[in-house]
């Protein structure tokens, strides 16, 4: 076994051999030297825990020229000496580092609160809430190990979310926190960092209810779309249901001898199956998307590509919307158009059944708004004629305002001659 002085002038002196070689150290016990067969240098410290019956450790403290020297290796090997002597294990240390900067790191956790986590949600949840982690969080957070993460670092990234989106600001705390209380259930983490701090505020209630006329403007321009982006802009006024639920909508869910959508509980927002009468006019929609009176038995209603996938980019599409909008606002001479959401066709047809003096108790089955509290566990009752009574009166009341609005001509003069 080599021994010496561990120097620049003895640890480039070695010469590399068949296997590897050490000189150790006579200034510090077990701190040495390694060559290997490549010539690379390695400094260690070799060790034992416990007493001369433990087995002998080496630690590899790192490599000659590679950010170490000596002078710095046999600092190290001090520091590692004083641990020992106080009963640590500098490669148990080690490996609670490496932990700590690769498993608790925020992506690292939140892999495993997507794995395991978001078990029993329905699948549109758990699209949002990796949506929201992938989008918001794992850019800012990820490589930060999840227990040096302050209530402060997650309020500054929520502060730094673009100033209108309340909403969204809402919906990131929501996710955080629920996977921060997730990982402390589980003793990842000691304490919730964001307890005592205020959640952000709630967005405030959208009123946007189109009128007829712009309903008219809204039907007339989405046929630009395409037939597909078209149809679905239809389908949500004329149904009244959700932007999701109506953009993933399947044959197998239709049935055009009844005239009726059932859309299952896995889909819908409250976990309910429901069931929507179709009128006429949504009929005419779907007959023209299947090309006949006869509807295919499966795939995507709203597809490109036969059936096999939904169509997705509907957001894309509500830009392209609002400029044939603007141009056909500007055509008609019309009032400027109040900047508007898809949801707001979803109000705007509550609003207008409301208009028609049709109840409010229809006009929630019809929505599928459960009722609160015991009322809604107990009140069961479908009103499927009620639902089709309302949602056939409004399909008709669209159709009526579909008509391009009379503008005045008063006070224009006729040509000369006639």
């Amino acid at each position: 076994m080599a021994t010496g002085k561990i120097t620049i002038k003895s640890v480039e002196g070695l010469a590399p051999g068949p296997r590897d070689a050490f000189l150790w150290d006579v200034a510090r016990k077990g701190f040495g030297v390694k060559i290997t067969p490549a010539g690379r240098r390695i400094y260690i410290l070799q060790y034992r825990m416990g007493g001369r019956l433990s087995p002998t450790k080496r630690y590899k403290i790192g490599v000659h020229g590679a950010g170490w020297t000596p002078e710095l290796a046999g600092r190290e090997a001090d520091r590692l000496l004083h641990l020992i002597g106080l009963g640590t294990d500098p490669a148990e240390e080690k490996r609670r580092k490496q932990y700590a900067s690769s498993g608790l790191t925020f992506d690292a956790i939140a892999d495993r609160y997507e794995l395991k986590g978001l078990l029993g949600l329905r699948d549109r949840s758990k699209g949002f809430v990796k949506t929201i982690l992938r989008v918001h969080l794992r850019p800012k957070l990820g490589k930060r190990s999840l227990p040096s993460i302050t209530g402060s670092d997650i309020i500054a990234l929520l502060d730094d979310l673009p100033g209108e989106s309340a909403a969204l600001r809402r919906n990131v705390y929501a996710v955080v926190r629920r996977l921060i209380t997730w990982a402390k259930g589980r003793g990842i983490i000691d304490r919730n960092p964001l307890d005592g701090f205020e959640p952000p505020p709630a967005a405030a209630s959208r009123d946007r209810v189109l009128s007829d006329d712009e309903l008219r403007i809204v039907w007339v321009a989405s046929g630009d779309l395409g037939p597909i982006f078209s149809a679905f802009v239809r389908l949500l006024l004329l149904t009244g249901q959700r932007r999701d639920e109506v953009g993933a909508l399947e044959w197998q869910e239709l049935d055009r001898a009844r005239a009726e959508w059932i859309l299952p509980a896995a889909r819908a927002k409250n976990a309910r199956e429901h069931l929507v009468p179709l009128s006429k006019e949504a009929v005419a929609l779907l007959d023209a998307l299947a090309g006949g009176k006869k509807w295919p038995r499966s795939g995507f209603v709203l597809t490109t590509d036969g059936g096999k996938t939904r169509v997705k980019g509907f957001s894309g599409r509500k830009g392209k919307l609002d400029m044939q909008i603007a141009n056909l606002v500007t055509q008609e001479e019309a009032p400027p158009f109040i900047p508007w959401r898809f949801h707001d066709l979803r109000r705007s047809a509550a609003t207008g059944m409301q208009k028609l003096r049709i109840p409010g108790e229809w006009i929630e089955a019809v929505q599928n708004r459960r009722k609160p509290g015991v009322a809604g566990t107990y009140q069961r009752y479908t009103y499927l004629d009620e639902k089709r009574e309302a949602l056939t009166a409004w399909g008709a009341h669209v159709s009526s305002v579909l008509k391009p609005a009379k503008r005045a001509t008063a006070g224009k003069a006729a040509p000369s001659g006639q």
